[in-house]
C-alpha cells in the first residue's frame, strides 16, 4: 500500500539518438506529427477536424468555389474532398450547387453558420498553436513562421501566391 510519502513510478525520458536531434529534417518532423495530433486532439474534442478548417478558411477567402479548387488549394485529394463536404453540409455550414457556367461541377460557398463555425475553429487553431509555441517569444514565431514560408514557396508553387500574413 502506497503512502503519501512515496512518489509514483515516472518513466525516465529516454532521448533520441544525437544524430537525429542535430537534423532539422528530423525535428521538423517529429515537431509536425506533435502538433497535427494535439491539433486533432482540440479539434475533435470540440466535434470538428483541421480539415474542415481548412475548407471555411479557403471558402471565406474566395466565397464561390469549385470542388476541385478547394481540393487542389489545399493539396487534398479530389475524390476524399467529397465526404468532408457532405459532412459540412449535413452540419448546415456550405451549400452546393451546380456551376451554371458548367452543371457539371458544384460551386461550394460559405453559408453564414459556416462563417461563425470558423470563428471558433479559429480560436481553437490560434489555442493550439500558441500553446505548442509558448516556449518561443513573438520576434522568434514570427522568423520561424518566415523561415517556414520561405521553404514552403521553394518547395510547393501554391505558397509563392501568399506573403503568409496572419
Amino acid at each position: 500500500m502506497a503512502t503519501h510519502l512515496e512518489k509514483p513510478y515516472v518513466k525516465p525520458a529516454v532521448r533520441p539518438p544525437r544524430e537525429l536531434v542535430k537534423s532539422t529534417g528530423f525535428l521538423l518532423k517529429r515537431l509536425g506529427m506533435a502538433i497535427k495530433e494535439r491539433t486533432f486532439d482540440v479539434f475533435e474534442a470540440e466535434g470538428a477536424n483541421p480539415y474542415q478548417h481548412g475548407v471555411l478558411c479557403t471558402l471565406d477567402e474566395s466565397p464561390r468555389e469549385t470542388q476541385a479548387t478547394i481540393a487542389d488549394a489545399l493539396g487534398y485529394d479530389r475524390s476524399w474532398l467529397v465526404g468532408l463536404l457532405d459532412e459540412l453540409e449535413e452540419q448546415g455550414l456550405i451549400e452546393r450547387k451546380p456551376d451554371p457556367a458548367d452543371r457539371r461541377r458544384n460551386v461550394v460557398t460559405l453559408k453564414p453558420e459556416g462563417k461563425q463555425r470558423l470563428l471558433e475553429l479559429r480560436d481553437l487553431s490560434k489555442t493550439v498553436e500558441d500553446e505548442f509555441l509558448a516556449p518561443l517569444d513573438k520576434a522568434e514565431r514570427q522568423q520561424l513562421h518566415g523561415l517556414l514560408l520561405k521553404l514552403a514557396q521553394h518547395h510547393d508553387p501554391r505558397y509563392k501566391q501568399s506573403n503568409g500574413s496572419k
